[in-house]
């Protein structure tokens, strides 16, 4: 299917599938779908664990785009290029997106392999999307509080527990010391990772709504005993992936 076709649909929410996550589009029904390699502007995924293809849905009789994966600052691409995918949208009618992503929780009262709304973020990745102007755009409120009403009490009416904290934003690609988190944790963030921020600014910028859900997927350094694996993110984040999909279902 073309990406005009996908536009003929007129989807106005989207969703970005973070690491391990990708299964979520397939719960949700895959009615078509291209590669971002087929998509100037967006390049092929070369991270494992994101499929990097454009996907439409229908959730509850209504067209929902899903971007199955998403570039990274750290794969040495510049905050505009990694979120050409959030001006796309836009220019195809998605006037809501709902940002997800695989994260190490800070928080000690979290559960791995929970859920948690992003209620607010830490961009520490020394970069933004609006370099170069247009300038000056309001982040009082980045993630939408009726939006996230919305989650919370599709959340409970599912029996899930869906956490909320401040979600932090490294440029990785190493994962954190036990220093940093402990840096973190006085900021006030409960949850990090590598990527959202930049999607969520440009969205935002564009004036569209945005939600964002913290996949937590490990323990963050120095808080357990244990190291820090990429493949061991992805294999939570897919034995997570029919929660997700359950909440997104009953919240869009």
């Amino acid at each position: 299917m073309s990406l005009s076709a996908i536009a003929a649909a007129r989807p106005e929410t989207a969703i970005v599938l973070g690491s391990g996550l990708g299964e979520v589009a397939e719960a949700l029904g895959v009615e078509a779908q291209v590669p971002y390699a087929e998509i100037p502007g967006l390049g092929a995924a070369t991270v494992p664990g994101h499929a990097g293809r454009l996907v439409l849905a229908r959730v509850n009789g209504r067209p929902v785009l899903i971007a199955q994966g998403r570039r990274h600052l750290y794969e040495g691409l510049t905050a505009h290029e990694v979120t050409a995918g959030i001006r796309l949208m836009h220019e195809l009618g998605v006037r809501r997106v709902l940002l997800t992503n695989a994260a190490g929780a800070i928080s000690e009262h979290f559960q791995m392999g929970g859920l948690m709304l992003i209620t607010d973020h830490l961009n520490l990745q020394g970069t933004t999307p609006l370099l170069g102007g247009p300038h000056f755009h309001d982040m009082s409120q980045v993630y939408d509080a009726d939006w996230r009403t919305e989650l919370l009490a599709a959340a409970q009416e599912l029996g899930q527990t869906l956490h909320q904290g401040v979600y932090a934003a490294l440029l990785g690609p190493q994962y954190e010391t036990p220093a940093e988190i402990r840096m973190l944790r006085v900021l006030g963030a409960d949850a990090v990772g590598m990527s959202t921020v930049p999607e969520a600014i440009q969205a935002r910028a564009l004036g569209m709504q945005v939600a964002g859900i913290s996949m937590l997927t490990n323990w963050a350094a120095g808080l357990k005993p244990q190291t820090l694996d990429h493949a061991e993110v992805i294999a939570v984040g897919r034995a997570a992936s029919q929660d997700l999909a359950a909440l997104l279902r009953a919240a869009l």
